[in-house]
C-alpha cells in the first residue's frame, strides 16, 4: 500500500463532508448565493500569498533538483500568474484588488496558513509534502465530483469546478501524490505517523475554509 492509499482512508471522509457542506452542494447546482462565494474568493487570496510561501520552502529543502526546480516553478506561477488569474475571476464578483489586498485573513485562514507556514519552516521536506497535499486533493476531488454531477448554468460557478477538475489541476495533484509517495516510501513509523496527522489536520482545514466562508466568519473581537 503507497502512502496516498493510507491517506485516502482518512482524506476520503473529509471530501465527502466538503461535498455534503451546504455551500459546496450550492456551488456545484449554480444556485449558491454570491456573498459567501465572494468572501470565500478574497479569503483565498490571502491564503494564496502564504501558499506561494509554502512553495519557497519547498524549493528550499527539497532533496533532488528535480524537486526543487518544479516547487521554484510552482511558486513563480503562483506569485506571477495564478494571482493574476484570481484578480480576474474576483472582477466577476465585483471585488477590486484593492479590496482583495485589504482583506484580512478570518480566523480560519489565519489558523491554517499559520500552521502550514510553520510546518514548512520547522519540519522537514515531508511534513511540508503532507500539510500541503490535502489542499490539491480535495479541490481536485471537489472539482471532478462537482463536475460528474453535470454543469451548473452560472459560468462563474461551472469555471470554478472546470479549473479544479481540469486536467492541468488533476496533474499538479498527481505530482504532489507522487512526492507524498516517494517520502512515505523512505519514511519509518514515526514519520509516517507524523504525516498522517498534518495530513488530518490539513484536510480538516480545507473544510473549515469552506465552512468558514458559508457562515463569513469574523474576528469577534
Amino acid at each position: 500500500m503507497t502512502g496516498t492509499d493510507e491517506l485516502a482512508t482518512i482524506g476520503e471522509p473529509i471530501w465527502e463532508a466538503i461535498l455534503d457542506h451546504p455551500m459546496v452542494r450550492r456551488l456545484g447546482a449554480g444556485t449558491l448565493d454570491e456573498e459567501p462565494f465572494r468572501y470565500w474568493v478574497r479569503q483565498d487570496y490571502r491564503y494564496l500569498i502564504d501558499y506561494a510561501r509554502v512553495f519557497a520552502h519547498g524549493a528550499a529543502t527539497a532533496p533532488t533538483l528535480d524537486r526543487m526546480g518544479t516547487f521554484a516553478e510552482l511558486l513563480d506561477e503562483t506569485i506571477n500568474t495564478e494571482m493574476d488569474l484570481h484578480r480576474a475571476y474576483a472582477a466577476e464578483f465585483g471585488i477590486s484588488e484593492a479590496e482583495l489586498e485589504a482583506t484580512e485573513p478570518s480566523p480560519t485562514t489565519r489558523a491554517y496558513t499559520d500552521f502550514l507556514v510553520r510546518t514548512a519552516a520547522t519540519g522537514t521536506f515531508g511534513d511540508l509534502v503532507a500539510a500541503l497535499l490535502p489542499c490539491m486533493w480535495g479541490f481536485n476531488v471537489t472539482g471532478k465530483r462537482l463536475a460528474q454531477r453535470g454543469r451548473p448554468d452560472d459560468e462563474r460557478y461551472a469555471e470554478w469546478i472546470d479549473t479544479y477538475a481540469g486536467e492541468e489541476f488533476t496533474e499538479l495533484t498527481e505530482w504532489c501524490k507522487e512526492c507524498m509517495d516517494d517520502v512515505w516510501a523512505r519514511a519509518g513509523e514515526r514519520e509516517r505517523d507524523r504525516y498522517r496527522d498534518l495530513f488530518r489536520t490539513s484536510a480538516r482545514f480545507e473544510y473549515r475554509f469552506w465552512d468558514a466562508a458559508w457562515r463569513q466568519e469574523e474576528w469577534d473581537v
